[in-house]
């Protein structure tokens, strides 16, 4: 059995608060990509977890987020066989394209169907959040408003379909990092119910002139290179280009794909890590 595990951008993120729980009261819009990794499962008889991957820098015990999502549903359950699951990587890792969260969404929804749990999406979006505060929108994927910390899930209608060139710079970004950094009073607000409403209304226009990234200065002021990514993006004629999550990748938006296709030529001699997909719809 497959799953599919497809890449996140932001095209909105706005950070309101600091909670008392330590985490950040967030509004974002994220929607899939067609970048994904592969989650290949079998059943096994013996009473454990295998997690395997192509890169071998990953772990495959307990740090792995698709090894955490198998024990959760395990434990919870009382399943007493175990099962082997195979990550094909295509995702960059620590890129803000949510490629650990997309993975542990798929492993759920995966795991679920091979041991017949009957789990909802709301049920498996629940467990996800144990892990981390992006699966459970990955639980979804798709086109969603994302409230809370990231536990409040609205899907909304597909983004206006387009292409989107992905470009990782050579660096990680750790997420904690740039969120101890945040101070909600200083940072530029962004105004993600007006990206909603031109999501809704299916008008691409609207929809670029309204995306914002409110930790983009932040990671930015630490690696100036996104700056000039976003630059050179706009120069080879993208229509809208944005960091996604905390960073690094940065995305362009094109509607045509000779645009896209110029703009992916032009980045490809700047930073090695550079893709040319379409949204899902």
């Amino acid at each position: 059995m497959i799953e599919k595990a497809p890449a996140k951008i932001n095209l909105g993120l706005d950070v309101l608060y600091r909670r008392q729980d330590g985490y950040h009261e967030l509004e974002m819009v994220m929607s899939s990509v067609d970048l994904a990794d592969h989650l290949f499962f079998e059943e096994i008889t013996e009473d454990k977890i295998i997690v395997e991957t192509n890169k071998a820098f990953l772990p495959v015990d307990e740090r792995n987020n698709v090894y955490q999502a198998a024990l959760l549903l395990k434990n919870k359950y009382n399943i007493k066989t175990g099962v082997k699951i195979f990550v094909k990587k295509n995702i960059p890792v620590a890129a803000g394209l949510g490629g650990g969260s997309t993975d542990c969404a798929a492993a759920l929804r995966g795991i679920n169907q091979l041991w017949n749990l009957g789990c909802s999406l709301e049920e498996l979006a629940e467990i996800g959040l144990e892990v981390g505060t992006d699966v459970p929108y990955c639980v979804y994927g798709s086109t969603a408003f994302v409230g809370g910390k990231g536990e409040e899930i609205q899907v909304l209608p597909s983004m206006p379909q387009c292409w989107v060139v992905l470009v990782k710079p050579r660096m990680s970004v750790s997420t904690r990092t740039v969120f101890r950094e945040v101070d909600t009073q200083a940072i530029q607000h962004q105004d993600i119910h007006g990206l909603v409403e031109a999501i809704r209304e299916q008008d691409y226009q609207q929809m670029i002139k309204k995306m914002g990234n409110s930790l983009e200065d932040i990671t930015g002021k630490r690696h100036p290179v996104i700056h000039q990514i976003k630059e050179r993006m706009i120069k080879y004629g993208a229509d809208a280009a944005l960091m996604s999550g905390s960073g690094p990748t940065v995305f362009a938006l094109c509607q045509h794909y000779s645009r896209a296709q110029r703009v992916y030529n032009g980045l490809k001699g700047f930073c090695e890590e550079v893709y040319l997909v379409r949204t899902l719809q």
